[in-house]
């Protein structure tokens, strides 16, 4: 849905990963590959998952809480994109 999303012309995104309990490198690198491209077109991407969610801890341990905007709810990401 995220790459039909851009390939639509849309250049900012919000993936909600509060449902995913668990994601492996198939998964980041998806995440990669959309921040990369988002990026390409002049936009971003950000991600919403809670605190205590493993996504988040798996965010922080490849460094990519760093590179990619992570809120604990979607209305505050969707508040920081306005």
């Amino acid at each position: 849905a995220a790459l039909a999303a851009m390939d639509s012309g849309i250049d900012h995104l919000v993936l909600d990963l509060t449902a995913v309990p668990f994601m492996d490198s198939s998964g980041l690198g998806v995440i990669v590959a959309c921040l990369k491209r988002l990026r390409e077109m002049g936009g971003d991407l950000a991600v919403v998952s809670p605190p205590s969610s493993p996504t988040t801890k798996l965010l922080s341990l490849t460094g990519l809480d760093h590179a990619i905007p992570t809120h604990a709810t979607l209305d505050r990401a969707l508040h920081a994109a306005r």
